[in-house]
């Protein structure tokens, strides 16, 4: 009975904190909010809606989808960009992240290499069609060289995508990187240098089971955002040929169709193949190291 007297004369407030709501727990609610209204609804709203199609039963969308050649093909033109612009890219700034974090300059050096970020897309690919097009200055440099004969064609098919996936991944990818290079400690390579480890060798045995974990969570989100791929292969690309991926079947679908309930099924879709891409990725992770994600510093 004296406990239940003291329960009494608590206030709302300390029987909250009793159960671990307090004033910092509220400050979560308006991030859950957000989250529920931005991303949380309208994942729900369009799972509900990709199984109500206009013909058909409820996975009529998905038959259409994955018995049209035209449709599904999009799932591995998507993939062929995708992959091969994430593995590119962490090839590319792993080294560079070794060199960056050993510079004095470092900051200046890093906003350079990030500058594509702020032009866009849509600017980085303007770009590349006066640069890379058949009167580009790029063919126009290798015929006063003499290297070709004629013009390359570098525009309006799958390599003028790549070279724009390429610039405006990779500083992300690049900063990602950057941020897991820096956070291993550099007593630890010294440490092998001192027993006799070659460069080759400190990289192989202490660096990269350090880094594997970062690396692989840089693949799943530089992988995620260049699947995405839409403006690149719309300005770039063949949006009817070789570089048709599947976010134009989903536009085509729901704004050329006005089929909302189709385009709602091949966004599930995308999203269905990125989940299993990142679930392999992590998995894969797994087999190579166990342990601890932090390089030590500090």
């Amino acid at each position: 009975m004296a406990s239940n007297s003291f329960d009494d004369r608590m206030s709302l407030r300390q029987r909250l904190a009793l159960r671990g709501i307090d004033g910092v727990t509220l400050l979560v609610l308006p991030a859950v909010l957000f989250l529920l209204l931005v991303f949380i609804y309208p994942f729900i709203y369009g799972l509900i809606l990709s199984f109500t199609p206009v013909e058909g039963g409820a996975f009529a969308n998905y038959r259409k989808f994955f018995s049209d050649p035209f449709l599904y093909d999009t799932i591995l033109t998507t993939l062929w960009l995708a992959v091969p612009v994430t593995i590119i890219s962490i090839a590319i700034a792993l080294p560079v992240a070794f060199r960056v974090r050993l510079m004095t300059h470092q900051r200046l050096l890093t906003t350079i290499l990030v500058l594509p970020v702020t032009l866009g897309t849509v600017l980085v690919a303007e770009g590349l069609l006066n640069y890379l097009g058949p009167q580009g200055w790029f063919s126009r440099t290798l015929m006063f060289l003499g290297a070709i004969d004629r013009p390359l064609k570098l525009t309006n098919n799958y390599w003028g995508v790549f070279a724009s996936l390429i610039i405006t991944g990779f500083p992300f990818t690049f900063l990602l990187t950057l941020s897991y290079v820096s956070g291993i400690d550099p007593a630890l390579e010294q440490a092998a240098a001192t027993h006799g480890a070659k460069s080759w060798q400190r990289f192989r045995y202490v660096m990269l089971p350090l880094l594997i974990p970062g690396l692989a969570i840089a693949f799943c989100l530089s992988f995620v955002q260049a699947f995405a791929v839409f403006p690149s292969a719309i300005l770039l690309g063949a949006p009817a040929g070789p570089t048709r991926v599947i976010s134009i079947a989903a536009y085509q679908a729901a704004f050329e169709q006005y089929d909302y309930s189709m385009a709602s099924a091949v966004a599930m879709i995308m999203a269905v193949v990125q989940l299993l891409i990142v679930v392999a990725i992590l998995a894969l992770r797994n087999m190579f190291y166990r342990g601890s994600t932090a390089g030590g510093k500090g």
